[in-house]
């Protein structure tokens, strides 16, 4: 099980500047002069902080002409908080087995009679149950090299690479230098 991920997220969150700042973005989004002079602190120091907190995916930014505006994901934020509790809870999970007849549904309409992915849905929602499904048939606590990952997922569609990338950006996956494990489920963006 990858761990680091759930352990960086508590170590980043160990700090009273980034609490107060989760706690002003919980309101509405803000840009970073307004959170620096609500805290009283100097513009670098916020930018710091918020570095922290959107390398652990928690706080994202939107530009609007010129300001950029920071935004709090408070799903993402009470899943990675709640993952703890759920850690050694976890269930044998049968990957051919999708209980939900919506998942069900677009698993049906998106792959073929050999198993093989048609397309990469464009609709987030179905592009997530796409993953989730290529997902659970890894093994949880193996360490992939990028081309075993590529290998596995050719078996079900050529590109490899956008497949690759979504793991990562959905939080399927965590890669560090090349190296691919999967992610407790918790973590994943489903």
């Amino acid at each position: 099980m990858q761990l680091n991920r759930l352990v960086n997220f508590h170590k980043t969150l160990g700090d009273k500047t980034r609490i107060q700042i989760i706690a002003l973005l919980r309101d509405g989004p803000l840009h970073g002069q307004a959170i620096a002079g609500k805290l009283g602190l100097t513009p670098p120091t916020i930018s710091h902080h918020l570095t922290k907190l959107r390398d652990i995916a928690i706080v994202y930014q939107r530009r609007e002409k010129n300001t950029i505006f920071f935004h709090l994901d408070e799903k993402k934020l009470e899943s990675m908080a709640g993952a703890i509790t759920r850690l050694g809870s976890e269930k044998e999970v049968d990957p051919f087995k999708v209980e939900d007849a919506e998942k069900y549904k677009v698993i049906q309409n998106f792959f073929d009679q050999a198993g093989r992915l048609k397309t990469i849905p464009a609709q987030r929602k179905k592009k997530l149950i796409i993953l989730e499904h290529l997902a659970s048939k890894l093994k949880v606590g193996t360490i992939y090299s990028e081309k075993e990952i590529n290998e596995f997922i050719k078996q079900f569609h050529e590109d490899f690479a956008t497949i690759r990338r979504e793991f990562v950006m959905c939080q399927f996956m965590h890669r560090d230098k090349g190296l691919y494990q999967l992610n407790p489920e918790e973590m994943w963006l489903v």
